[in-house]
């Protein structure tokens, strides 16, 4: 009885810390997000180009990729409690660095924002695979990137609608670094502080030994790109141009455009939890993969060369939004692929590859939209689809780079051991 009573209590401690995990990661995807429907507005603030602004919007993931590694080493060797309040502190100090209205302090803001929201993702697949059984964990870190894409939808459709109606950018960015203050002093409270022993030996050396088990794996190296190629037509094409692509390229009104793009993380919301249980109830992690961006692959087709007005408004945005949940599954796949004594360092190390594509290529997109549209202010339908038709050649890589990894799912034949690692 006394030890039924003490494993409920360990499942419930367990499943309140990653819920708080799961919030925190939800309150830093909203921040991720929202300079999307505000991107006039910054720019007249900060007295940038709509280029400029979206290179500035850019430098969260300068932050987010290094300190993923930061975070995946602090937690194996600190444990969550101990960590996770001190990554949501940053994220707050850098949405009120930003709502300052210099664009160097802006810019340093939105690097914290990046530094400190490593933690949140990093942090939930942490708990997950440490408290939870392994036949659960892609479901639970589809579960966790719910949460992260609810936020990433409310950075969209609600914070749109407030500044139309006249709210301040500046006024959100401070209330925003005011509740990052609250979700720290939450987190600090809910989650439990790990008695860790005093470390042994030298942490460095210990630190370089995880981090070299990890990425001298291939599967990781493998697992990094393919997510990475899969975000970028989230994170940088819906969440950074998506408003000002369906205003200038299809002419819709703002808050039609700002309805439209929030479909798109929406459609995580569903698809990050189903495509984890699939796989979950499949065994199998590759045919998952492999289909989410297939579909990703004829959603990005049709949004930049097929006609907007075919299909039911909100349909394409909640299908591309699904299909790109598939981009999850490789967190799953490089933790059984590498020993569970370094799980934290494994998502670190995906977080940062994946997000290190974001952080080189948002400013290369940039980049191609000023070269495409020779430096003018007015966009087409035809700079977007110059600018961005690398989108589908990278979900394609994705696509291969899937068939030749090795399936790490409790289904496959031979089965691969939880913690083995796997040989491309």
């Amino acid at each position: 009885m006394a030890s039924q009573r003490a494993h409920d209590a360990s499942g419930r401690a367990a499943a309140v810390a990653w819920l708080m995990a799961a919030v925190y990661y939800f309150y830093q995807y909203a921040l991720r997000s929202a300079p999307g429907v505000m991107m006039p507005q910054l720019s007249e603030a900060f007295g940038l180009t709509a280029m400029g602004v979206g290179s500035l919007v850019g430098l969260f993931y300068y932050g987010y990729s290094p300190f993923s590694l930061v975070a995946g080493v602090a937690l194996d060797r600190l444990g969550p409690g101990r960590v996770m309040p001190v990554g949501a502190a940053l994220v707050a100090g850098g949405a009120l660095l930003f709502g300052l209205g210099d664009a160097r302090l802006a810019g340093a803001g939105r690097f914290l924002q990046g530094a400190g929201g490593a933690f949140a993702l990093v942090g939930a697949a942490y708990i997950a695979a440490k408290s939870f059984p392994p036949s659960s964990a892609a479901t639970l870190i589809g579960a966790t990137q719910m949460f992260g894409m609810a936020g990433g939808s409310a950075g969209q459709f609600l914070v749109g609608p407030l500044i139309a109606r006249g709210v301040p950018w500046w006024q959100f960015w401070a209330g925003m670094g005011i509740a990052g203050v609250g979700v720290a002093a939450l987190l600090y409270l809910a989650l439990p502080k790990a008695r860790t022993p005093a470390p042994r030996g030298d942490w460095v050396r210990d630190t370089i030994r995880s981090l070299r088990t990890v990425f001298g794996n291939p599967q990781s190296i493998l697992c990094g790109a393919i997510a990475g190629l899969l975000f970028i037509p989230t994170t940088i094409f819906d969440m950074i141009w998506g408003v000002r692509y369906l205003q200038e390229a299809h002419g819709f009104e703002y808050s039609t455009a700002v309805m439209r793009s929030a479909t798109v993380p929406f459609g995580w919301i569903l698809g990050a939890p189903l495509l984890g249980w699939i796989s979950d109830r499949i065994g199998r992690r590759k045919p998952v993969i492999v289909g989410g961006a297939l579909g990703l692959l004829g959603c990005l087709t049709w949004i930049l060369y097929g006609p907007a007005y075919v299909l039911p408004p909100y349909v394409l945005g909640i299908a591309t939004g699904v299909a790109s949940g598939a981009a999850m599954l490789p967190y799953t796949v490089i933790k059984e692929a590498n020993p569970p004594e370094v799980a934290g360092t494994a998502t670190g190390v995906q977080n940062f590859l994946t997000f290190t594509l974001s952080a080189l290529l948002a400013p290369a997109f940039a980049w191609a939209l000023r070269t495409a549209s020779g430096g003018t202010q007015t966009l087409t339908h035809e700079h977007f689809q110059t600018a961005f038709q690398p989108l589908l050649w990278g979900v394609g890589l994705a696509i291969v780079l899937t068939v030749v990894t090795r399936e790490t799912g409790p289904g496959a034949t031979p089965p691969l051991p939880i913690g083995a690692r796997a040989e491309s």
